[in-house]
């Protein structure tokens, strides 16, 4: 068995790729990823004597570099190659049309001439939009809301579209707010705990009660493998940790663990354009499937920071970028 995994340097793929090597003895992976700004070679070090591991270095708008990472035969394609965050996509927009959207397309059009058995599109809660009361189901209109947000809901539409117009052997997967180890210093958890280590102030957008519903990165990675091999073809799932937190809540949470007061560390700045005030999202269906979350919420929040703090090398050269 062999599979084909894009941005599996990145945060979430690194650890599926981590979890599937480690799970599944006879699995080969091939890793094809870019290696742009959040796509760190030292996330996935420890498995780089893997034989069953192959890193390929490649764009997945390159249809010649992905086909040759097909070459020997593939199993199954699993998507996370995409540019993530929604701040730096209303800044430039162009960037995650190309790499979310036309890469998709590279992608499945890659699985038709090759004919690979299983195509699973890593997906966002952020494409059915603001959601102020209830939760999303998969059947639910998308209503992206940020060019981030609008690049995942193309892709997801035309992989779809695949999948009806063609008989692709699609499957998506739409996660909640995901956090925990190897995440880009970007992110609200990472920033926000990188900062207060080195007893800075935190960037908290507008009043801070914006809602999201939070999953640890392992419980997530856990939830694709299991779409991947059990899902039914042509179907969404929703992957949810069912633990929301207002952005105010959880930067009380992450100040506690790491010592620090949220009177002298929080410093509320003007929010972001488009900003969505709430996630929420009906993961039963994955849960009927046979997939439930592991970690609670604050042992999780606890042992990310543990994390950040023993791997300061891992994190401080990447601080001088972006936020």
């Amino acid at each position: 068995m062999r599979w084909l995994v894009t941005g599996g340097l990145g945060f979430i793929g690194s650890h599926f790729v981590r979890l599937a090597l480690r799970e599944r003895p006879g699995l080969e992976i091939v890793n094809l990823d870019a290696i742009t700004y959040a796509g760190n070679p030292a996330n996935l070090r420890d498995v780089e004597g893997d034989p069953r591991y192959r890193f390929v270095k490649g764009d997945i708008c390159d249809a010649t570099a992905v086909r040759g990472a097909l070459n020997d035969g593939i199993d199954a394609i699993v998507n996370f190659a995409a540019e993530t965050h929604v701040d730096r996509s209303i800044v430039d927009p162009e960037a995650f049309l190309r790499t979310d959207a036309l890469g998709t397309y590279v992608l499945l059009q890659a699985q038709r001439e090759h004919r690979v058995p299983r195509f699973l599109q890593v997906s966002t809660d952020e494409v059915y939009g603001n959601v102020l009361r209830g939760q999303s189901l998969e059947d639910d209109p998308l209503r992206p809301r940020s060019p981030y947000a609008a690049s995942k809901a193309a892709a997801d539409l035309l992989a779809l579209a695949y999948y009806e117009t063609y008989d692709a052997p699609v499957l998506l997967t739409r996660g909640s707010n995901t956090y925990g180890p190897y995440q880009f210093p970007e992110k609200i958890v990472p920033l926000f705990i990188t900062n207060l280590i080195d007893d800075r102030p935190v960037p908290v957008y507008g009043d801070g009660m914006q809602i999201r519903d939070w999953l640890f990165v392992e419980d997530h990675a856990r939830a694709i493998l299991h779409v991947l091999e059990n899902g039914e073809i042509g179907d969404v799932y929703n992957v949810s940790g069912d633990t929301p937190q207002t952005n105010l809540e959880l930067t009380r949470l992450l100040a506690q663990g790491c010592g620090r007061s949220m009177a002298t560390h929080v410093e509320h700045v003007a929010d972001r354009p488009g900003h969505d005030r709430r996630y929420a999202v009906d993961s039963g269906k994955l849960r009927a499937l046979g997939w439930q979350p592991q970690m609670p919420f604050e042992t999780g929040i606890a042992a990310t920071i543990d994390w950040y703090r023993a791997n300061e090398s891992w994190w401080r050269p990447l601080k001088g970028g972006p936020r």
